[in-house]
């Protein structure tokens, strides 16, 4: 028997480092019955934190996917939940489960307010639309501040946060929340110590001013997004039952015009099964989403797919996993239609069909087989040979390409080498593998000196990945120093004429071509080729061997052969052989230009400049201030929050390596930092030299 859609919830957990991300999703899957136990991050029990270096770190690297169930109203929803990681290197896994959710649990820490990580996974949530309520965690903790972190979500990430409950007590006398929608008390008692047992009471006496006041307002919120209940709130504000203020709110969140909020702590276990009812009552079920749009490859038309089990069936590959046992796991988002385990699907990049052996339903790093999967679920397929993250799976006979995601380019890499020649293959083997499930990671070899050079996100993302060959891949390696991904750019525009001629004994090659060579024009990107050729002076089949001639150069650029990012030219003018010219010799001419022209159009060298914020006791500011001067970095501001200091700064990346540790050192470990690619930066004249010298081994003039 179907399901009813309305009946599923697909949400994701997101939230900054150390909000207690894992800490509710285990106690989510403890009050639905999935363990029987608490799991802890502090102590490496927790489910979700499947992976040992997650265990050993506290920290979450991969999404995990599971799926329970939750009785709300005497109606059973089942729930897939996605836990996100929290550190910014691993910001690509937050990017495609967000691209697969219809709904997130945003996480706050009570006493950390909205932290740089917050910001992060906000923008991505807006930028796919995804609809969100506010959970602040943490309330037991000294300094937790509810109405602060409500005041921070609207003006730090310019929401339209709405309390739908009020703590009783804060920090240690945190011990329930007012429900504002049900005007009751939700009292949690000390002597459960698993928070499974909650009282409804009366508000108690000193809040009820307090309680309707906050009501008000929500009351007021609400009915600004509903005129119906507007003229109510004007003619009698009590008349408005519970039941319209829940079907206007949901309304209002699944068009993403509030943000509902709620608080408890998760792990004193103390309001974890509000949040799952807010879940089941405010969050969009597939059905509100709308349909899917896709573009017809044969067409290039836009279609869409509706969340149906008969519709043709569309999925979108939104991650891959190495399993020792199974093999390959490619776990898909079902937008409609139907899939049963044994049958072929379409994938639309690779254009081939693939057969899918296996289906799961997931449970953590466990796999609960299953027969089949119909639109608007969630689950893991075994069998595929060649699958990338962002595939859009399909039927044959009624292709589409779902948008596929776009991933931050890496921004520091180190060479690796296996310790014996006998490990060579499997180190091969190891890091294609890796870099299959993970899209920010490179793997590429240096032309010039044969190394293998992996790149990456950050120290913590490479560190995690050669750990992991270490102990999945049994590869020992040698590591070198962390390189920056440098990048070149050019400051002029110069005109230039290559002639390419190349006699031998049969044909000869010849090519004639001038461009004119510059930056791109302001809000472009990439390649900016204009063809600009009159009267057939170049045919017309040898323009896209010139465009592709100054594409492939762009890899290599003059200075220090670093990639050059983004590049105008104009092909002038020019001319061809009859006999002796040909694609092959359009293309060397170009990149011939390409290296003579730009060596002459004033070519700099660009670094990346990471956006770092520090929360530090007011004893340390001078200090960390003064080191981020010696680091060239540039203070962009200071504010208090929470009893501390923030420093927010900007910072070239080649002067971040080991920050964490000096960090340490002058703060005696009490200073917490957390860094994020800004953007790319012209590099002074003196350090250029020195990265050019270093990276050709000699010095060359700018």
């Amino acid at each position: 028997m179907a399901r009813d859609l309305k009946y599923t919830r697909n949400i994701g957990i997101m939230a900054h480092i150390d909000a207690g991300k894992t800490t509710t999703t285990e106690r989510i899957l403890f009050y639905t019955g999935i363990t029987h136990k608490l799991g802890e991050t502090h102590d490496g029990s927790a489910t979700m934190d499947w992976m040992e270096q997650e265990q050993e770190r506290g920290i979450t690297i991969t999404s995990a996917a599971i799926s329970t169930q939750w009785n709300y109203n005497n109606e059973e929803y089942k729930v897939n939940i996605i836990d996100t990681p929290g550190h910014v290197d691993f910001t690509v896994e937050v990017e495609r489960s967000l691209r697969i959710l219809d709904g997130a649990v945003a996480l706050f820490c009570a006493v950390g307010g909205v932290e740089p990580q917050s910001e992060t996974v906000w923008r991505q949530a807006n930028k796919y639309g995804v609809p969100r309520i506010g959970f602040v965690n943490k309330m037991d903790r000294s300094g937790a501040n509810f109405f602060e972190v409500v005041r921070q979500v609207k003006e730090v990430l310019g929401a339209n946060p709405v309390p739908l409950q009020i703590p009783i007590g804060a920090e240690e006398t945190f011990r329930g929340v007012v429900d504002l929608l049900d005007n009751k008390a939700v009292v949690w008692y000390d002597d459960d110590v698993l928070g499974q047992r909650y009282e409804l009471e009366a508000i108690p006496a000193d809040m009820v001013d307090e309680v309707n006041e906050w009501r008000g307002k929500l009351i007021e919120a609400v009915a600004e997004y509903d005129d119906t209940l507007m003229e109510k709130f004007f003619d009698d504000p009590d008349s408005i039952t519970p039941e319209e203020l829940i079907e206007v709110t949901r309304k209002a969140v699944v068009d993403m015009k509030i943000v509902p909020m709620l608080c408890g702590s998760a792990f004193k276990n103390k309001g974890v099964q509000r949040l799952l009812d807010a879940v089941i009552r405010y969050l969009p079920s597939p059905n509100d989403v709308g349909e899917i749009e896709g573009t017809n490859p044969k067409t290039d038309k836009t279609e869409s797919r509706p969340h149906e089990e008969d519709a043709p069936f569309t999925a979108l590959a939104f991650k891959i996993a190495t399993d020792p046992f199974v093999g390959r796991l490619a776990f898909m988002r079902v937008y409609s239609g139907k899939l049963e385990a044994g049958s072929y699907v379409y994938n639309t990049r690779s254009e081939k069909k693939e057969r899918i052996s296996r289906l799961y339903q997931m449970k953590s790093n466990k796999q609960m087989p299953i027969e089949s999967i119909s639109a608007g679920d969630i689950c893991a397929g075994v069998g595929f040979k060649d699958i990338r993250t962002g595939d859009t799976l399909c039927d044959e006979k009624h292709p589409i390409v779902l948008e596929s995601m776009d991933f931050p380019e890496p921004v520091i890499g180190i060479s690796v080498e296996p310790k014996s020649q006998k490990d060579m293959d499997k180190l091969g083997t190891g890091l294609s593998k890796l870099a299959e499930e993970d899209p920010t990671f490179r793997v590429h070899t240096d032309q010039d000196s044969g190394q293998t050079v992996i790149s990456g996100m950050g120290e913590l993302h490479l560190e995690i990945i050669i750990d992991r060959l270490k102990r999945e891949f049994k590869v020992e390696c040698n590591q070198g120093r962390p390189q920056v991904a440098y990048k070149e750019s050019i400051s002029q525009t110069v005109d230039h004429r290559e002639v390419f001629k190349k006699q031998t004994g049969g044909r000869g090659k010849f090519a004639d071509i001038i461009v004119k060579v510059g930056p791109v024009d302001e809000g472009k990107e990439g390649l900016q080729f204009n063809d600009l050729v009159k009267g057939g002076n170049i045919p017309k089949e040898y323009i896209p061997s010139v465009q592709k001639g100054f594409q492939n150069a762009m890899q290599n650029g003059v200075l220090a052969g670093f990639p050059v990012e983004n590049l105008k030219v104009e092909l002038l003018d020019g001319s061809f052989h009859p006999v002796d010219s040909d694609q092959l010799s359009f293309e060397i001419c170009a990149r011939q230009a390409f290296k003579t022209a730009c060596a002459k159009a004033k070519p700099t060298l660009l670094e990346p400049i990471m956006r770092v914020e520090v929360v530090t006791p007011e004893e340390y500011m001078g200090d960390i201030i003064g080191d981020f001067n010696k680091r060239r970095g540039q203070v962009e501001g200071m504010e208090s929050k929470a009893g501390a200091r923030v420093v927010k700064a900007r910072v070239p990346l080649s002067e971040m390596f080991g920050y964490v540790t000096a960090l340490r050192t002058i703060s005696s470990g009490r200073a917490t930092s957390s860094m994020e690619f800004s953007h790319y930066e012209e590099v002074s004249k003196a350090i250029a030299t020195e990265v050019v010298k270093e990276a050709k081994g000699k010095v060359e003039l700018l």
